[in-house]
């Protein structure tokens, strides 16, 4: 019988897994969020703070002929047709067809929306154009297949900066089916994807991407929080309820973090590799050639339990198929880490200005779930 590891919650048990649920019950954001999505890629991954507000409409700030110029001006594109996607967070889509048939996914990040590279929207710009040239190295020089990277423009960069705020990325068209956070995967998908994690973690590219240790996103910021809980917070609508929801598991909360500082303190020493960051079914494409994986932004150099985690099923044998066992302290660590992390980053935006809107409902909504998953 499948016994389970020691750990907070399982891959299935975090936010993300709280708002597919959530979202389930409502269409318009079910559709936005975690519907499985046919015809290109598009990854709808990531918990709403850590990736941004959703993305329903085209920038304000950015013209769709602005979008067309540097496609056919940086790519060489002759354009047939340009059309806004209304899915994804933190980074606006369009599909563009070119002239000779050839289809493409158009990603713009808004370079503030990317706090994880670092201080500032340039960093943020440097950070994203490593990873990217880390998934591009991936697929040329390693020869991963199921890399799905960006296209290169015709300087050779896989990302042009658009405006200061803006920045933008190609990426072929991949004709499949992708999927949701809280799927659950077959087991010969798993196996699948076991292995080509495998031939990830083995790779050697020239390529530099960040290095990422197991962390909690927004920390300080949360252990502000908990020491204001005796104050009012009147930022916005959703102020006082988030204050009284962490307030209702701040004992929890303090334990888990201090479980996570234990945790870090066991660590042994492992070699460092390039790991994708979110491996989860929502990242996992089904395309003509078998499984692909897409959403790099978050590659970096880790632990390979960063990727681990997420398939840890609590089996004896879970990880055959990758090839060794893991370090159970870090599986421990990391999963720990993705819900202390939404608690912060929840927290932190609901601290802030803010108004009453289908986002940040569900930020509230997906922060007192995640706060009853962290109980015991």
């Amino acid at each position: 019988m499948a016994q389970r590891r020691s750990g907070v919650t399982g891959s299935r048990g975090s936010a993300r897994a709280h708002m597919a649920a959530t979202l389930a019950s409502s269409p318009g954001l079910y559709a936005r969020m975690v519907v499985a999505h046919r015809g290109f890629v598009c990854w709808p991954c990531g918990s709403f703070v850590r990736y941004g507000a959703t993305m329903n409409t085209p920038p304000p700030d950015l013209p769709d002929q602005d979008v067309r110029r540097a496609l056919e001006q940086a790519w060489g594109l002759r354009l047939a047709s340009l059309q806004y996607v209304p899915r994804g967070f933190g980074s606006h889509h369009w599909m563009a067809g070119a002239s000779d048939g050839a289809r493409y996914f158009v990603n713009v990040d808004d370079l503030g929306s990317k706090s994880w590279f670092g201080s500032g929207r340039q960093a943020a710009f440097d950070g994203l154009r490593a990873a990217f040239a880390t998934a591009v190295a991936l697929r040329q020089e390693a020869g991963l297949p199921f890399v799905v990277a960006p296209t290169p423009s015709s300087a050779g960069s896989p990302l042009e900066r658009l405006t200061d705020r803006y920045a933008l990325s190609v990426f072929p068209f991949v004709e499949g089916a992708g999927g949701g956070y809280a799927d659950r995967m077959s087991p010969e998908d798993r196996k699948a994807l076991l292995r080509m994690l495998g031939a990830l973690h083995q790779a050697s590219v020239s390529a530099q991407p960040p290095r990422r240790d197991a962390e909690i996103a927004s920390r300080v910021e949360l252990q502000r929080a908990l020491g204001e809980l005796d104050q009012p917070w009147g930022a916005g609508p959703f102020s006082e309820a988030a204050r009284t929801a962490l307030a209702g598991h701040a004992d929890t909360v303090r334990r888990r973090l201090a479980e996570f500082d234990d945790l870090e303190l066991r660590l042994g020493e492992d070699a460092l590799v390039v790991t994708h960051g979110e491996p989860h079914p929502g990242n996992v494409m089904r395309s003509a050639s078998g499984l692909v994986l897409v959403d790099w932004d978050t590659v970096a150099l880790a632990r390979p339990e960063r990727d681990l985690w997420m398939l840890d099923d609590g089996s004896d044998d879970c990880f055959a198929a990758y090839g060794r066992a893991p370090d159970p302290a870090a599986i421990a660590l990391y999963r720990l880490a993705w819900p202390l992390t939404d608690v912060a980053l929840f927290t932190a935006t609901l601290r802030s200005a803010h108004e009453r809107n289908a986002d940040t409902e569900l930020a509230m909504r997906s922060l007192a779930g995640t706060l009853r998953e962290l109980e015991p």
